[in-house]
């Protein structure tokens, strides 16, 4: 009688050498997909393809807010500003300033309904409430020993509580004043969309031509040509949302993409040297891909500021 050959059978060998190289192939594409992420999140700063979730989730959450129900815009950015007030003033506290979180979110949570509801007297009465409530509330705390603190260093504290609510909660309120005023949200979003367009073309033309910094000291990855990237995504989407959305004539259109790309460029370089001085690369870590919700609204803050004044101006 023959004896059986060892080993499995010829196709039982085929089959498990066809399942190997085909699991060898799945791992060899996987470590490229892998290896070509790290590269452009290396080169673009950024985790790309969270950061492009994220965005679609808040630029979606805008949209329903301001075309649907505009009362739901005060929801959606009044959030916005408190997660960014509080993650300042956290930021703030870790590298030493004693900012009082509690008044600081309480502050924020206010202002955004009296601007939209009350406009320009909510805007500004409920804005200087905040900040004299935040410097109140720091003066308090030194009675616990746990607070108290050399007289300078408590002024110092006050300071910086009274600019989480200038800096983030007084100019971002600038976009639910506009929202609140007659016809007001299409100018909203308006000019968030030439902010966001700016945004786009200061990362897409910085990342395939940009080579001369402008300025290292501050933000190391911005350069001339991702500004001028900006500047004609801005002027494109500016004159597209004055002809489309707010009936104004193309010149106006012009002139809002030119000052919506350099506010935008300020807010960016701004946040950039408050990180700088604070010594960290992003404000926070609670939107991968982005940093915090600072590192996603710095561009806007001033904006919010400049697209009020055209309203004035030009509805």
């Amino acid at each position: 009688m023959t004896e059986a050959p060892d080993g499995p059978p010829p196709r039982l060998k085929k089959r498990g050498h066809s399942r190997a190289e085909f699991e060898a192939t799945v791992a060899d594409i996987e470590a490229q997909v892998r290896a070509s992420n790290a590269r452009l999140e290396k080169r673009a700063g950024r985790n790309l393809p969270m950061a492009i979730l994220i965005g679609l989730g808040l630029g979606g959450g805008l949209l329903v807010s301001l075309l649907l129900v505009k009362d739901l815009f005060v929801v959606f950015a009044g959030a916005l500003l408190v997660f960014t007030a509080f993650e300042l003033a956290s930021a703030l506290r870790f590298a030493g300033r004693d900012v009082p979180r509690i008044a600081t979110v309480v502050a924020a949570l206010a202002v955004g309904p009296a601007s939209f509801y009350w406009l320009e007297d909510g805007h500004w009465l409920v804005t200087l409430a905040g900040m004299a409530l935040v410097s109140v509330w720091r003066v308090v705390e030194t009675l616990w020993p746990k607070h108290r603190a050399p007289r300078a260093e408590v002024v110092k504290d006050i300071f910086a509580g009274i600019f989480v609510q200038g800096y983030v909660v007084f100019l971002g309120s600038f976009a639910l004043l506009l929202a609140g005023h007659e016809g007001g949200e299409w100018w909203a979003l308006g000019f968030l969309v030439v902010v966001v367009s700016t945004d786009i073309g200061a990362y897409a033309s910085g990342l395939l031509l940009g080579k001369h910094k402008m300025a290292p000291r501050i933000s190391p990855k911005k350069t001339w040509e991702g500004f001028i990237g900006s500047v004609a995504a801005a002027v494109i989407s500016g004159i597209l949302v004055a002809v489309f959305m707010i009936q104004q004539p193309v010149w106006v259109g012009l002139l809002f993409g030119v000052v919506l790309a350099l506010t935008a460029t300020l807010g960016d370089l701004s946040e950039s040297l408050i990180k700088r001085d604070l010594g960290i690369k992003d404000i926070s870590t609670w939107l991968p891909g982005h940093g915090g919700f600072l590192d996603r609204v710095d561009s806007v803050l001033p904006s919010a500021a400049a697209a009020y004044a055209f309203y004035l101006i030009f509805a």
